[in-house]
């Protein structure tokens, strides 16, 4: 008795790619979802680390860093200012690009692989700047700087957000969860 499996054949040709991509869609976006609903729109910036992905087009992925100018340089569409802009409207600006004289219909997915460090200056026993983790708070940036100094002050804690006209220096506790760029300030306490 022979069997036929021409139906399961063609299920498994056709549909694990589909399957696959999606899983790998959702695999990707969930640990930006999850830093983006905690503060917002995460707005990319000058050293987040991309990755964009079009499905079914191995000469249109790309991984990149955005430069100084917040651009980045894109096949078939050239430079793109990235700067400021959300993982989704970035994907949005490149599936309009590439829509209808390129492709018929382009499935982009654009994913962060490793976001701009924060800074930390001022009482912390070594300052500079480290590798930025979503959940990450003052206190816990304090810790990658190998704690505080004696002398630090854990109420006088500043952090600057934003860069240019649009930068905003504000307190800050322990508590005060952190962005991609921000610049930390523990100042001394007086004893």
């Amino acid at each position: 008795m022979k069997m036929d499996f021409s139906w399961a054949h063609f299920f498994i040709k056709k549909m694990a790619p589909i399957l696959a991509v999606s899983a790998f869609l959702i695999a990707s976006g969930s640990v930006v979802a999850n830093a983006q609903s905690k503060s917002g729109k995460y707005k990319l910036g000058t050293g987040d680390k991309i990755n964009i992905l079009v499905y079914g087009e191995a000469d249109l992925t790309v991984e990149t860093t955005l430069s100084e100018s917040g651009v980045i340089n894109y096949p078939f569409l050239g430079e793109i200012k990235a700067n400021n802009l959300t993982t989704g409207q970035l994907e949005s600006l490149i599936t309009r690009g590439l829509k209808g004289d390129y492709l018929i219909n382009p499935v982009v997915r654009v994913s962060i692989n490793e976001y701009r460090p924060f800074f930390i200056d001022g009482e912390v026993k070594v300052p500079g700047g480290y590798p930025y983790q979503p959940g990450l708070t003052i206190s816990k940036a304090a810790a990658l700087a190998q704690g505080f100094t004696e002398r630090a002050s854990k109420e006088k804690i500043y952090v600057i957000r934003g860069h240019g006209k649009a930068q905003n220096k504000f307190k800050a506790d322990l508590n005060t969860e952190l962005l991609p760029g921000d610049i930390i300030t523990v100042e001394q306490g007086f004893f």
